[in-house]
């Protein structure tokens, strides 16, 4: 069975569930972001999610192109303009924000891309998937299914 074939479906009320839960384990670990970084697109919805659960108005957002379509991908991740300028993060402790650590490799170009910038980076995720290069420290789910997410429908003719 392919990978395209074995998916697991989420819902909109899954958004809402998942968010509370990564925003509970987040304050049980008592770590404090200053920010939130959502990566586009579909982390804006966890980052906007998780700016409510966890009342931080701060939020950022960059713009990573990887996935082409279902279990298509670019050779690697790419940066899309506008990329946020790193001196805005400077000190901050910054939550990085998407919906799925698939390989990994969308979230490894991120946390490269600030690293020695901001105090501390961490990264929560509805999805983890066994495959991944990073090891997200808040995570709802992990699947090694493809996901049917909500916001990701078939766009309209």
């Amino acid at each position: 069975m392919s990978v395209a074939t074995k998916r697991e479906r989420m819902t909109w009320p899954d958004l809402g569930d998942g968010a509370r839960e990564l925003a509970a384990q987040i304050v049980a670990d008592g770590w404090e972001p200053d920010l939130i970084l959502g990566i586009a697109r579909g982390g804006l919805l966890t980052a906007g999610a998780l700016s409510y659960a966890l009342e931080i108005k701060n939020t950022f957002t960059i713009n990573v192109e990887f996935y082409t379509g279902i279990d298509e991908r670019l050779p690697v991740p790419m940066l899309l303009p506008p990329v946020p300028d790193p001196i805005d993060l400077h000190d901050q402790r910054v939550l990085i924000a998407d919906d799925v650590a698939d390989t990994g490799q969308t979230l490894a170009l991120v946390k490269e891309f600030i690293a020695g910038k901001v105090r501390e980076a961490r990264v929560a995720v509805l999805y983890e998937k066994p495959r991944s290069i990073v090891n997200c420290e808040y995570v709802w789910r992990r699947t090694d299914r493809w996901i049917d997410f909500p916001w990701s429908a078939p766009p309209l003719p």
